[in-house]
């Protein structure tokens, strides 16, 4: 396949929905490093995230969104706890459906400095043009992040500053292969910056896409410009993934389910209705309304057997799993996790 990096005149909108609204940017003037430059440090060199991956033990992580404000304090009791617990990493949103809320690096930086568990940072390319992403991931290499999930971002218009400027200079795909000219020592120029950067390199997939071959070409090109890992959208409907995983064993990298414990109907109405490439079907749907006629515990314990479900279903095909926070309540995504971190 000849390297292609613009994607197909679309983008992709967070973590893996496809949108024809903002045309991709052109990114094939960005080159790749074949000759030049330095070997890049080995993957499971990178980081502890990196080298379980590298060793095909399953990995397994928490997404907490970054606080609206400064106090971080909260954040940082729940992060500890998980630590306690054993999970492997915590996910740090970017600017999740274009809210403004504490920037994912400089969160990722308190949560490994103050708690010393190591976080998956992701990124996006919708706040920042190519030399504002540049100085960003020079710095956050310097300060010591090692985990990156690159994704091109939400569109101002989800959130509440829709007369915000979406920048999108380049999309995930140039991103990619943006960081990994960076891990081979080279700026987006081809201009050699000393030291190499060790990010190990992750980006977002969604298995339900409306549009399921547009999101295997992009996926295709993500593998193809550098990625070494991948998060899904959170699954709710397993023969979906499996399909997809199928559909792609000739780039196959090493994939981790995103799981999403629902607390309500509502909540699964708005995932479904409201949030960017995320389906849920509607048997899922029955199960929590049937639930929330009962009580609101009802509905939050099915919620969480709905999760553990789709976790002990995928297991076996995928490295680890990324399960969310909803709300912020750390203790039902560890209650999805229990018996799963250890085994």
């Amino acid at each position: 396949m000849a390297p292609r990096f613009a994607g197909d005149g679309r983008r992709e909108t967070g973590d893996g929905a496809a949108s024809s609204s903002q045309p991709a940017a052109d990114v094939s003037r960005l080159p790749s490093p074949i000759s030049r430059g330095c070997a890049p440090i080995p993957f499971a060199e990178r980081s502890h995230f990196a080298a379980k991956i590298a060793r095909g033990e399953r990995v397994s992580s928490v997404e907490i969104v970054p606080p609206r404000g400064v106090d971080a304090s909260k954040m940082l009791s729940d992060v500890a706890a998980l630590k306690r617990e054993g999970v492997d990493a915590v996910n740090v949103p970017d600017g999740p459906r274009a809210q403004s809320r504490m920037g994912a690096v400089m969160t990722s930086l308190l949560i490994e400095q103050q708690v010393g568990i190591e976080t998956v940072t992701h990124y996006c390319c919708r706040d920042r043009n190519l030399l504002g992403m540049l100085s960003d991931l020079l710095g956050a290499s310097a300060m010591g992040l090692r985990n990156l999930l690159v994704i091109t971002g939400d569109p101002p218009k989800m959130g509440p500053y829709p007369d915000a400027t979406a920048v999108f200079d380049i999309d995930s795909i140039g991103l990619t292969n943006l960081v990994r000219n960076l891990n081979r020592g080279l700026d987006p120029g081809g201009n050699p910056i000393g030291a190499p950067t060790r990010y190990a390199i992750g980006v977002g997939v969604n298995p339900a896409a409306v549009d399921p071959a547009l999101e295997l070409k992009r996926f295709e090109y993500k593998v193809e410009a550098g990625a070494e890992y991948a998060i899904t959208q959170p699954v709710f409907d397993v023969a979906q993934l499996e399909r997809f995983l199928r559909q792609i064993d000739h780039v196959r990298i090493p994939i981790i389910a995103g799981i999403w414990p629902l607390v309500s109907v509502r909540n699964a109405e708005f995932l479904a209705n409201e949030v960017p490439g995320v389906v849920v079907p509607e048997s899922v749907i029955t199960r929590m309304r049937r639930a929330n006629e009962k009580s609101k515990e009802h509905a939050v314990a099915e919620g969480i057997a709905i999760a553990r479900e789709m976790l002990a279903c995928v297991k076996a095909a995928v490295q680890g799993a990324q399960v969310s926070a909803p709300f912020g309540k750390v203790e039902l995504a560890l209650e999805v996790f229990r018996d799963h971190i250890a085994a």
